[in-house]
C-alpha cells in the first residue's frame, strides 16, 4: 500500500500560496522540460488569475520520494469560508504560509482557527524572506502567539518553521541561507504530517465538495475515513436526516498531478477519490456499506450574514447585450450555483421573476454576479442587506472584526470615519511606519466603507475583516450619501449638456453614452435627488453669438467596479448587470410614481 499525505495550504490573499504550489509542482517534474505551463497554474478561473485571490478549492497531487502528497488549496477571503470547512475535512495537516514582512493577517486567523479546531498539524512556511525590510525572526514570533491565543495543542505548538521564497523557487531551515530548490519543504511534510489514520470497519466517505461535469453531471468528492472504495461496488449514501439511498459506483477516479485518472484498483482509506454514479447528493452526505450503513457527522458550514435581490432587467434597455435575460434561465442558474457553492442559499420570493440570494457577504455575492455576467445573463440587484436575528426577544445583527493598516498622519482620519459608523476601538498598534487599528463594527456598516477610507487615506490603507459573531443591535447609522442625479428622457449624453450642468454634481457617465429615463447618472451636490435633462442638444442658429466658440471642459466620469456600485445603492434604487455594462437606475423609473411612493411612504411612517 502506497504511503500518502493530505495536507491543506493556508494563506492570507496575496502571501504566495499558488506560486509555493507552482514551485513544487515543478520540483516534482510533473511537466516535461519543454512544456510551457505559465504561472499560478492553480487559480485556473479567470475571476481568480485577474483578482489575485483564490475561491475555489482545488486539489493537486504530487509524487515525491515514493510518498503521494495531495495538497488542497484553499481560499484564504473569509467570504468563502462554505469552501474552507470542507477541504480542511480532508486533510491531516496544513501548511500555514506567512508573508516575512506583513506577519499574520485577519483571513490567515480565520482559516487557521479552524484547522486547528480540526486538531491538523501546522508546518509554518515564512515566504518571500528576499523582501527588503521583512523580519522573518518576528513573524515567527507573531505566529506562534496566534496559535497560542487559538488554544493551540502542545503538539501543534511544536510546529516547524521553513524559510524560502517562492517567487525565487527555494525553502530551507534558515533564512539567512538560501537554497537551490524547494525540496527541503516536501521533507519536513514527509516527516511532519502524519500518514491518515485508517480505522478498522466497514466504508465510509464523508462528500466534501462536488464537481461538475456538463457531460457525467454532478461529481462527488471526499476522502475515504475508512474501508475502501471500487468501481462497480454497491454502497448506501448516508443522508444529513438519515435517509439512505442505494447506488453502484459507475467510475471512480484518484487524482493525479492536475487532474483525475480513472481507475479500477481498490482505493484504500486515507485517499481522496472523485466518484460517479450517484443523483441527489448534498456536501455532507456519507458514502457508506450497502450491508451496514453508518453516517458520519455532517459538516457544519457557517451562516450567510447578507441578503441581496436578484430579479430580471426591465430596463429599456434589456436585452441588448446578454443572451440569458428571462427568470427562468435566472432560476436555473441560481439554483444550480447553491449545488457546489455551499455557503450560499436562493429562496424564491413573492414576485414570479425575482430571487432572494443569502451569502457571506458582498465579496461573495460579488464574484456569483460576475462569473453570471460573463455567462451571458443580465439581471439587477437591490441593495445588500445583513441578516438580523432574534435573541432573547432582542433584534441582532452581525459583528465583523475589522483591521486597517494605514500610515500613521491618516489614523486619525479612519478612527472618525469608522466610530462614526458604529464601529467600537478595540486597539492601535505600531507596526514600523504604518498602524494596524482594530475595531469591532457592524456588517452593515462595511456595506460602502472601503471607498469611504480608501478615499480618506490617498488609497494607502489596506482593509481586511472577518466574520465574528451576533451582537444586539447599535441603532440606525448616520452615514448619509448625496441624492442622485436622474436622466430625464432616453437617449445619448450631450456633451454640450453634460458641460452645463456639471456645476449640479459629479457623473457616471461619458459623453455620448446611451441613457434612459430614471438611470442614476451621477450625484447631486445636495443629499435630495434631481432629474436632469442631459440629452439636451445646442440649437443652432445662424447669428453669431459671443459664447459660440467657449471650449468645454468636462471632468472624467466616476466609473464603479461591480462591488462599489452594490455598495453605492439606496434602498430605492437597483444595479443593472450586463456582460458589458454596469449601471445603476432607480426602481420605478418613473418621476411621478416615485413621487406617489414616496408620499405614500411618508403617509404610512405618520
Amino acid at each position: 500500500m502506497q504511503s500518502i499525505r493530505n495536507i491543506a495550504i493556508i494563506a492570507h490573499v496575496d502571501h504566495g500560496k499558488t506560486t509555493l504550489v507552482d514551485r513544487i509542482l515543478h520540483q516534482v517534474k510533473l511537466f516535461r522540460d519543454n512544456e510551457a505551463m505559465g504561472d499560478l497554474i492553480l487559480d485556473s478561473n479567470e475571476l481568480e488569475r485577474e483578482r489575485g485571490i483564490t475561491i475555489l478549492a482545488k486539489n493537486v497531487s504530487v509524487r515525491y520520494k515514493g510518498v503521494k502528497i495531495n495538497i488542497i488549496d484553499t481560499p484564504g477571503h473569509s467570504d468563502f469560508g462554505g469552501e474552507v470547512e470542507r477541504v480542511l475535512n480532508m486533510a491531516d495537516g496544513c501548511l500555514l504560509l506567512v508573508d516575512a514582512f506583513e506577519g499574520p493577517m485577519p483571513q490567515t486567523r480565520f482559516v487557521l482557527q479552524k484547522a486547528l479546531e480540526l486538531g491538523l498539524k501546522p508546518i509554518v512556511v515564512i515566504n518571500k524572506v528576499d523582501k527588503p525590510n521583512c523580519q522573518p525572526d518576528v513573524v515567527h514570533e507573531a505566529v506562534f502567539e496566534l496559535m497560542f491565543n487559538l488554544d493551540a495543542t502542545e503538539d501543534q505548538l511544536n510546529f516547524p518553521t521553513v524559510y524560502g521564497s517562492s517567487k525565487h523557487g527555494w525553502m530551507a531551515a534558515d533564512w539567512k541561507e538560501p537554497a537551490s530548490d524547494v525540496s527541503h519543504l516536501l521533507d519536513v511534510i514527509i516527516d511532519t504530517i502524519p500518514a491518515p489514520k485508517t480505522e478498522e470497519g466497514t466504508l465510509q466517505m464523508q462528500i466534501t465538495s462536488i464537481d461538475y461535469s456538463s457531460y457525467v453531471g454532478r461529481i462527488a468528492v471526499g476522502r475515504i475515513h475508512r474501508g475502501s472504495l471500487r468501481a462497480g461496488m454497491l454502497i448506501s449514501l448516508v443522508k444529513r436526516d438519515g435517509t439512505l439511498q442505494k447506488f453502484v459506483l459507475k467510475e471512480v477516479y484518484v487524482f493525479e498531478g492536475l487532474g483525475k485518472e480513472k481507475t479500477k484498483a481498490e482505493i484504500p482509506a486515507g485517499e481522496i477519490c472523485a466518484v460517479m454514479g450517484i443523483e441527489d447528493f448534498d456536501i455532507g452526505d456519507t458514502i457508506a456499506d450497502s450491508e451496514d450503513p453508518e453516517g458520519l457527522i455532517p459538516i457544519k458550514v457557517d451562516e450567510p450574514t447578507m441578503s441581496m435581490l436578484f430579479t430580471i432587467n426591465n430596463s429599456p434597455f434589456f436585452g441588448k447585450d446578454g443572451r440569458f435575460v428571462t427568470s427562468r434561465h435566472l432560476r436555473d442558474r441560481l439554483f444550480r450555483e447553491t449545488e457546489k457553492n455551499l455557503a450560499l442559499r436562493v429562496e424564491a420570493t413573492g414576485s414570479p421573476d425575482s430571487y432572494m440570494v443569502y451569502g457571506r457577504g458582498i465579496l461573495h455575492l460579488s464574484i456569483l454576479v460576475e462569473t453570471m455576467r460573463r455567462e451571458g445573463f443580465e439581471f439587477q440587484l437591490g441593495q445588500p442587506q445583513v441578516i438580523l436575528k432574534i435573541i432573547d426577544g432582542m433584534k441582532h445583527e452581525p459583528i465583523e472584526h475589522l483591521t486597517v493598516h494605514v500610515p500613521e498622519p491618516f489614523s486619525g482620519k479612519v478612527i472618525d470615519i469608522v466610530t462614526g459608523r458604529k464601529g467600537e476601538l478595540l486597539q492601535i498598534e505600531t507596526k514600523g511606519d504604518r498602524i494596524a487599528i482594530e475595531f469591532n463594527i457592524p456588517a452593515r456598516s462595511i456595506i460602502g466603507l472601503r471607498n469611504t477610507i480608501l478615499t480618506g487615506t490617498e488609497g494607502e490603507a489596506i482593509i481586511a475583516h472577518r466574520f465574528k459573531g451576533y451582537e444586539p443591535w447599535k441603532g440606525d447609522l448616520s452615514v448619509k450619501r448625496n441624492g442622485a442625479l436622474i436622466a430625464m428622457e432616453t437617449g445619448l449624453a450631450i456633451p454640450y449638456a453634460i458641460d452645463k450642468l456639471q456645476d449640479r454634481g459629479s457623473f457616471f457617465v461619458e459623453p455620448n453614452d446611451p441613457v434612459y429615463v430614471g438611470q442614476v447618472i451621477g450625484e447631486h451636490i445636495r443629499p435630495d435627488d434631481l432629474v436632469i435633462n442631459v440629452c439636451k442638444t445646442k440649437k443652432l442658429t445662424n447669428m453669431r453669438a459671443a459664447s459660440a466658440d467657449d471650449k468645454t471642459m468636462i471632468t472624467p466620469a466616476i466609473k464603479f467596479s461591480l462591488e462599489e456600485a452594490m455598495e453605492y445603492i439606496r434602498t430605492d434604487e437597483y444595479v443593472e448587470v450586463t456582460p458589458k455594462s454596469i449601471r445603476l437606475r432607480k426602481i420605478h423609473l418613473d418621476e411621478n410614481e416615485r413621487k406617489r411612493r414616496k408620499i405614500a411612504g411618508q403617509a404610512a411612517g405618520e
